[in-house]
């Protein structure tokens, strides 16, 4: 069967390359956005505190490169690029690299493990605005269905989180499993199915694992703090494990692919700390990143979409 595209556009948010990038790619995503300015240099703090750059633009070529060879070795010669909303390469830069190489039609897998306007939507329009600005023969996208509960995504999860359970020293049955999310305005969560989708995550994953006592948290807010955002968040989850001398916590942030600064400095960091105070021994489950079952889940996806099958989903 011939296929239906000429390779596979991975579609992340990007970060910081060094500390040097780190002013510039805030200005970048905080465009238009009031931030007080000593918010945005907390910040930059955050990202200087991790090394002073983001992994999250080399795991994601990472990605590319380990799913172009699965999908090589299973008879699917797609060649995968890299775009990113916030640095290089960026949209525009990712589509005329595949406009010169001849690729006429590509099928863009969005790296945002679930569905909200300020990650899907605006991906979505950006790159359709960066095919206006290259023309006509700029390479025409599809994209693949959300996966937030696809049996390889649930799996993955369950693979990496079993990875720090085994690290306890107390009985499985006497932690907690905290899945974290970035929070969101609730006025831009109620425009989306973010929220039942990262429950639905959550519930299979725990189901999975057999694990009774979990808990659904909201991690990274930022905006006002008047403005009204998702709650839990961790911290109260945190506090609240505390109180109830709960002795370990695992904490896996179902809602983010790769490690980036809300993962080494919310999470590694903060979080920690806090926990660390509260007398709670912290574990901190890996993200994806390129581990081998979600490449597989991502070849699962395309593929699917190239034969045009349903891709799979979890069921209770």
């Amino acid at each position: 069967m011939p296929l239906s595209y000429d390779a596979v556009l991975l579609i992340a948010f990007g970060g910081p390359t060094g500390p040097d990038e780190i002013r510039p790619f805030l200005a970048r995503v905080l465009r238009g956005v009031p931030i007080p300015p000593e918010r945005l240099e907390d910040v930059v703090h955050h990202y200087e505190a991790v090394g002073g750059k983001s992994p999250l633009n080399e795991i994601t070529f990472r990605q590319a490169e380990a799913l172009q060879k699965v999908l090589q070795e299973d008879g699917v010669p797609l060649r995968v690029y890299v775009g990113m909303r916030n640095a290089r390469p960026f949209f525009s830069g990712a589509l005329k690299k595949m406009m010169d190489d001849g690729v006429s039609r590509a099928l863009g897998f969005i790296l945002s493990s679930h569905q909200t306007e300020a990650s899907w939507e605006r991906y979505q329009k950006n790159i359709a605005d960066a095919r206006t600005d290259l023309g006509k023969h700029a390479p025409e996208i599809d994209y693949c269905e959300s996966w937030y509960d696809h049996p390889l995504f649930i799996e993955t999860w369950a693979e990496l989180i079993e990875a720090s359970l085994s690290q306890m020293s107390s009985e499985q049955s006497a932690a907690a499993l905290i899945f974290t999310a970035h929070s969101l305005p609730v006025s831009m969560a109620e425009r989306s199915p973010y929220v039942q989708q990262v429950h639905r995550s959550s519930q299979l994953i725990a189901q999975k694992l057999g694990q009774r006592r979990w808990f659904i948290a909201y991690q990274s807010r930022s905006g006002r703090p008047t403005d009204p955002w998702l709650e839990p968040d961790l911290h109260q989850i945190i506090h609240r494990l505390g109180d109830e001398r709960v002795p370990e916590i695992v904490v896996a942030p179902i809602g983010f692919v790769c490690d980036h600064v809300e993962i080494l400095y919310d999470l590694d960091i903060e979080a920690k700390k806090l926990a660390e105070s509260r007398g709670l021994r912290f574990f901190r489950a890996h993200c994806p990143n390129d581990h081998a079952t979600f490449i597989r889940m991502m070849e699962n996806i395309v593929k699917g979409k190239l034969v045009g099958s349903t891709p799979e989903k979890a069921t209770l």
